[in-house]
């Protein structure tokens, strides 16, 4: 009996011509974009999102033909059907000028030029409580890749200002994406330019471009007429990238071809802050509401991660210039990334949207 039902569902499948996807998991079906008309004043930098219903999540890449198709990415299934309303969101991810504007408005200070407490981490020496940030740092030869610390480091003195540390500047990187950036701060960018962040199913559907089921924002080719789509990590992961895909560690914004909605930069050069809490199991909780469709999901009320369970993470997409196909491949637009709320690094950024008046 049951092989009767898998060569009846892989029939029906074959019949829809949609790709093929676990047993037990929702088949991305097509993208119903809002018909809008196009309000007359567009907010100035950003776009028109039409929203609509749409298939969220990934399949799993190491069943399908992907580039880097290794990790199973567990928390983006099961795939299932979101509606979101129509909004404007950024065309690239904020940048250090427009960061700059804010700052000097406002004197606001990143989480990265504070220095932590004694009371938020109470066992830390007080030498080590110190003004700084999270910083890649390439290791001199080939390391095992089942330890993100042979490459990570703590910098006194790293922020915005100074991404790799006290030695380094923005200086001619105005139209570069603002990094050391914790979700506090990106929060309180969006609030001062009456913007906010994205829902997590916001971004994806933005990303996605109106496409279905695609495992990258331009499409289901990695190099379409071997043509790069994306700043990621080219070389040898983490000892040195070749900049093969025109850039060694981060680019400038809108260097590479937008998505079909006009955004630049979906996938690679830096992680994008969403508003949502990250839960691993979040998808299969809203499969057990029973709910064939969700309007506007804003996220679960609580963060989990088993593999931090007291830390407080937020969504991160689209992953960055340190993602390679050796060893994160999560620039694939149904993938999900998470960070502690409070943490910054130098990959990682943000871009707004802003809802439509009614």
């Amino acid at each position: 009996m049951e092989l009767k039902v898998n060569a009846a569902l892989a029939m029906i499948l074959s019949s829809l011509m949609l790709p093929a996807v676990a047993l037990g998991a929702l088949p991305f079906r097509p993208t119903i974009s809002n018909k809008l008309v196009s309000p007359k004043k567009t907010p100035p930098g950003m776009v028109l999102i039409p929203g609509g219903e749409f298939s969220m999540g990934s399949e799993d890449p190491s069943t399908i033909e992907v580039c880097g198709g290794h990790e199973h990415m567990r928390d983006a299934r099961p795939i299932h059907r979101v509606y979101v309303d129509a909004f404007w969101m950024d065309k690239t991810e904020v940048t250090n000028e427009q960061f700059r504007k804010f700052v000097q408005a406002t004197g606001y200070k990143t989480i990265a030029e504070v220095a932590p407490t004694q009371a938020e981490f109470p066992t830390a020496p007080k030498e080590n409580l110190v003004a700084g940030s999270t910083v890649f740092t390439p290791t001199p030869n080939a390391v095992p890749l089942n330890n993100m610390f042979r490459w990570w480091r703590y910098q006194q003195g790293a922020d915005w200002k100074h991404p790799e540390g006290p030695q380094s500047n923005i200086a001619g990187r105005d139209n570069y994406p603002v990094v050391q950036i914790a979700y506090p701060d990106a929060e309180a960018y969006a609030k001062w330019a009456h913007k906010r962040l994205p829902t997590e199913a916001e971004w994806e559907f933005a990303a996605r471009g109106g496409q279905s089921g695609m495992p990258y924002a331009w499409g289901s080719e990695f190099k379409p007429g071997d043509k790069w789509m994306a700043n990621i990590y080219t070389g040898t992961f983490p000892v040195k990238d070749s900049a093969a895909d025109g850039f060694a560690g981060i680019a400038p914004v809108a260097k590479y071809p937008p998505n079909s909605y006009g955004l630049y930069d979906m996938a690679g050069n830096v992680w994008e802050w969403c508003s949502d809490w990250y839960r691993a199991d979040y998808y299969e909780q809203l499969e057990k509401s029973g709910a064939t469709i969700f309007r506007n999901p804003k996220g679960p009320t609580t963060s989990w991660d088993p593999a931090e369970p007291n830390e407080k993470k937020r969504v991160q997409r689209g992953g960055s210039f340190l993602c390679t196909d050796q060893y994160c491949t999560r620039y694939m637009v149904g993938t999900r990334g998470k960070g502690d709320e409070k943490t910054a690094a130098n990959h990682l950024g943000f871009r707004c949207v802003q809802s439509l008046e009614p």
